[in-house]
């Protein structure tokens, strides 16, 4: 009976362990939405209730054709490694501010009020600075709640 018990404890620990190891992440930890939800950036006092865009169609796709977005909620684009990513306001038709942000969670550069695009070349907003994540939410919030370049925001987020 004593062998029976230690091999049901094994085979329930290397269970354990291959979940815990080799199963996604994602899968395990994440929000049931396929959208991120339960994910937020937070300044001080302040969070958004953000949609993750990680793959290169939800990048693409990013807030396009949306016609309103709740004053507390946004979308965080994550990259895999910082670069300068460059974002345009096509099929927006949100005003949106825009804020780059570094690896370490600092924000590099804001582009605020960007208004929707209705001209059928829109043009690039290129901040020159690497990052590795951009939030984008409701124009004239990260002036209302005094975000500034400098500023370190907390990320929180599951794959």
């Amino acid at each position: 009976m004593k062998f029976f018990i230690k091999i049901l404890i094994l085979i329930a620990a290397v269970i354990i362990f291959t979940l815990l190891f080799f199963y996604p992440n994602s899968v395990l930890f994440a929000p049931s939405s396929k959208q991120g939800l339960g994910s937020e950036v937070c300044y001080k006092e302040h969070c958004f209730s953000v949609e993750l865009a990680k793959t290169l169609e939800e990048r693409t796709n990013g807030l396009m054709f949306r016609k309103s977005l709740a004053e507390n909620q946004g979308m965080l684009f994550v990259f895999g490694n910082e670069g300068n990513y460059p974002f345009w306001m096509e099929n927006t038709m949100i005003p949106l501010d825009i804020i780059w942000i570094d690896k370490n969670q600092k924000v590099v550069f804001i582009s605020a009020d960007n208004k929707p695009c209705v001209v059928k070349k829109c043009p690039l907003i290129t901040p020159g600075v690497k990052a590795k994540y951009v939030l984008e939410i409701n124009a004239g919030l990260s002036k209302k709640i005094d975000l500034k370049t400098g500023d370190k925001l907390e990320i929180f987020y599951t794959y």
